[in-house]
């Protein structure tokens, strides 16, 4: 018999797979990555060209100093991850949802980055 945490991880490569088909960061335009666990939220732009990380930003680091609830984390993530682009010269991204559904603490992270000053 199969878990459902099983069936929910396997949905979600699922769609991921259906994404990075179609998806792909370039030096031009690298992909903003989004990883939603329990506890907290990270966003990563790579240039997949390279295979390299240009910019990381999470709600566990150390320079991470919001509070509230896990919603407006999000969103203050997306600021950071904004501003340290920005900082790298990087304004445009292609935003990857990593299959997750745009919804929640995903989209507060998309509309913090947006605020932050990236366009996608």
């Amino acid at each position: 018999m199969i878990t459902m945490a099983a069936n929910k991880t396997s949905r979600r490569e699922r769609i991921k797979k259906g994404i990075r088909k179609h998806l792909s960061g370039s030096a031009l335009r690298p992909r903003l990555s989004v990883f939603r666990s329990n506890k907290g939220i990270y966003a990563q732009i790579i240039d997949d060209t390279t295979g390299t990380t240009l910019v990381a930003a999470s709600s566990l680091s150390k320079d991470f100093t919001a509070s509230g609830n896990k919603v407006e984390q999000s969103k203050a993530v997306g600021k950071l991850v904004a501003e340290k682009a920005v900082a790298a010269g990087i304004s445009k991204v292609v935003f990857d949802r990593n299959g997750y559904l745009y919804h929640g603490r995903v989209k507060s992270l998309a509309e913090g980055a947006r605020e932050g000053g990236l366009d996608f």
